[in-house]
């Protein structure tokens, strides 16, 4: 990923994804859009859980120790605080 890259606006294009892929439900097979929203749980309650351990954790590692990508944890991190989750 470029170095330049906004990072509000990149999770405002992810939002308008999720979005739309929340239109398209009417069309996706509801077990694999089940799957997918379980999966995303686990993954923001793995972040919380190391996040509360660890509140200075480097995002570059926790997304190592996910197996996600940095922009992908940062945008989960931004999430969860928008929510005041953490």
């Amino acid at each position: 990923m470029d170095e330049g890259v906004d990072p509000t606006q990149m999770c405002q294009t992810l939002v308008d994804k999720v979005f739309q892929s929340r239109q398209l439900k009417a069309v996706a097979d509801p077990e694999i859009l089940i799957l997918f929203e379980n999966w995303l749980e686990e993954l923001e309650e793995e972040i919380i859980t190391k996040i509360k351990k660890i509140p200075s954790q480097d995002p570059i590692a926790l997304a190592e120790g996910l197996g996600l990508s940095k922009s992908g944890t940062t945008f989960l991190i931004t999430k969860l605080r928008r929510e005041g989750r953490i």
